[in-house]
């Protein structure tokens, strides 16, 4: 009789893959460090990158490994007082792509909004069951 897919049949195929979400940037970490090297025009220290993200330094120095490999930061090592010092960037290309990436995820969070909100207006439009106050 009634057909039970709740999805409207107009609604094409793969319209919500979202491809566009980065496996790389889209680890919890690697959100955090982007976000953080994205803000910082001459990048971070090292230490202040680890303090931002709240890492130790084996998980920043593994992930900033990832992302440098990917050609999404760059790390330039040197000495500022006679100490060493790290300073972690984001490239050009690594920006376009996180800026990529958030576009796409604005539309992730879009679409779910917008799914909540057509599901809350469906609960107050809906009757009531025969003897509910």
């Amino acid at each position: 009789m009634g057909n039970d897919s709740v999805l409207n049949e107009s609604v094409p195929a793969g319209r919500f893959e979202y491809a566009g979400l980065d496996r790389l940037l889209h680890e919890r970490a690697r959100l955090g460090i982007l976000a953080s090297l994205a803000a910082q025009g001459r990048g971070l220290a090292f230490a202040d990158l680890k303090r931002l993200c709240g890492l130790t330094d084996g998980n920043l120095s593994r992930h900033l490994a990832a992302l440098q490999a990917a050609g999404v930061v760059a790390i330039t090592k040197d000495f500022h007082r006679n100490r060493p010092r790290t300073t972690c960037c984001i490239t050009a290309s690594g920006r376009a792509r996180f800026a990529a990436y958030l576009n796409q995820l604005e539309q992730v969070v879009a679409d779910a909004s917008a799914m909540v909100r057509s599901q809350k207006q469906a609960v107050r439009r809906a009757p009531l069951p025969h003897g509910a106050v």
